[in-house]
């Protein structure tokens, strides 16, 4: 029933804010070695056996604190073009890879398996939700006559964020907005009515 108590203490949601911020901080000061169950408890002045019930270990804390202290992505109100909305959601996402924050998630997802919470949260929080927009953006320019009906929306979804992770994860060049710029302007060429 609704009415019925959970069993076990109830969450503390200052104590978890003020683990996540400590994470952060680790992190922000330290990288990713930096940030163990012991320096976020001592930092957080909490037990860890508070943060091993919420976190199985620091680096699923570590993806958590960086998931929550991610810039929201810009909202599209369905007003201007959808291309020009997916132009601004791609380069969102490349600004926020292009940052600590960004470097900090792409090294703990490169040394992740992908069965782990971290790998799990990073795909679900981040990649699933960057391509459920531009999904909803690309049938949108299509409907605007922008892009031509009848593509692999999927394969081109690949086309636009792939290029971003493996950036991301591989290092060999640079993040940034001019990227971001002709990453598009390359994608939307193969994706335009002939």
């Amino acid at each position: 029933m609704a009415d019925e108590e959970k069993r076990g203490r109830p969450r503390d949601m200052a104590a978890r804010r003020r683990v996540l911020t400590a994470a952060y901080a680790l992190l922000e000061e330290g990288g990713v070695t930096a940030l163990t169950m012991e320096a976020v408890a001592a930092r957080a002045k909490v037990g860890k056996p508070m943060l091993y019930r919420s976190w199985p270990n620091a680096q699923a804390l570590a993806m958590a604190a960086l998931i929550e202290a991610a810039p929201d992505a810009p909202e599209d109100d369905g007003s201007g073009p959808a291309l020009a909305a997916l132009r601004r959601q791609v380069r969102f996402v490349v600004e926020v890879f292009a940052s600590r924050i960004g470097r900090s998630a792409a090294a703990l997802v490169a040394s992740a398996t992908r069965d782990t919470e971290i790998f799990k949260s990073f795909r679900s929080q981040v990649i699933l939700s960057s391509r459920t927009v531009g999904r909803a953006l690309i049938s949108r320019a299509v409907e605007e006559g922008d892009i031509r009906p009848g593509i692999d929306v999927e394969a081109a979804l690949d086309a636009i964020y792939g290029p971003v992770f493996f950036r991301v994860l591989v290092g060999h060049e640079g993040l940034d907005a001019g990227f971001a710029d002709r990453l598009m302007d390359t994608v939307l060429e193969g994706l335009r009515p002939r």
